[in-house]
């Protein structure tokens, strides 16, 4: 990787120093849906571990935890009882995925909402977006600036119905940021990043081999890595994206989301060696 195309977050990057620990790289946790649906919170907690996070939990219902058990290697299992329970890791972890796969009954705005009162960063994503399509004010008034919302569009058009058709993705997913008062990324071909600062970044188109189930999932676990590592929102969200485009890019046709966290140390040995060259002046 030469140097002189690196991004403009590297110097930001969280890497491990030498007297990192497992919990000061960050804590994150990743709330499955029931028994039928915990794929995308596998997905998510992989690519969390992977992107850096040192510590990462799946908190699953209490019917998804035997599904869970004999798949979690290094992802410590949660199950729990109800969405009040849900308040003690998101005050304790420093970052929380929910939504992929979540599903979109009462308990599952009650799962939300819990964790929207909690101090960890979120990044919130399919149904948890969803959820909220009747009254997208309720959610944005819970929001703060390190948060991420990660919709494609579709799921924007829920949250934002006013802004569709109101210039280009750019321009919709700034003042989507603004008023939600997070970091948005509206997912896409060319996905754009924005944070309610009024920063906008348009990624590089997108390998088509992206467009398969459960790689927004991994989008998702990445973000919410990197912000348990204490990077921040929008740094985290386009850094994401950069490195998810390029993991797909590197695999090429066949592509399956199963196959991306593992495509990551890659790019990030690229990364590190070009920041090891920057660091010494090269």
């Amino acid at each position: 990787m030469d140097v002189k195309q690196t991004p403009d977050w590297l110097d930001r990057f969280p890497w491990p120093g030498a007297e990192t620990h497992k919990h000061s790289r960050g804590r994150l946790g990743v709330v499955s849906g029931g028994p039928w649906a915990t794929g995308a919170a596998r997905l998510a907690s992989r690519a969390g571990q992977r992107i850096g996070a040192g510590w990462v939990e799946v908190w699953a219902p209490e019917a998804a935890a035997p599904v869970l058990a004999p798949v979690l290697e290094a992802a410590l299992l949660r199950p729990f009882g109800d969405a009040a329970e849900l308040a003690e890791p998101a005050e304790r972890l420093d970052a929380m995925v929910i939504g992929p796969a979540l599903g979109r009954r009462p308990e599952h705005l009650a799962m939300v909402e819990t964790v929207l009162a909690g101090a960890a960063a979120l990044v919130l994503d399919a149904d948890a977006l969803s959820l909220f399509s009747q009254w997208p004010e309720a959610l944005f008034d819970r929001l703060s600036p390190n948060d991420v919302l990660t919709p494609h569009l579709g799921e924007f058009d829920r949250l934002f119905p006013d802004l569709m058709g109101g210039g280009h993705r750019a321009d919709l997913a700034r003042r989507a940021a603004e008023r939600a008062g997070c970091v948005v990324v509206l997912k896409g071909n060319q996905t754009v990043i924005a944070s309610p600062d009024g920063r906008v970044e348009v990624s590089a188109p997108a390998p088509a081999w992206l467009a398969t189930a459960g790689t927004g999932d991994v989008l998702a676990g990445m973000i919410g890595g990197l912000l348990a590592q204490k990077m921040d929102a929008f740094d985290a969200a386009r850094a994401a994206v950069w490195i998810h485009a390029q993991a797909a890019g590197r695999f090429g046709p066949g592509l399956i989301a199963e196959d991306l966290p593992d495509l990551i140390p890659p790019v990030l040995g690229g990364l590190w060696q070009a920041a090891q060259r920057k660091g010494e002046g090269a």
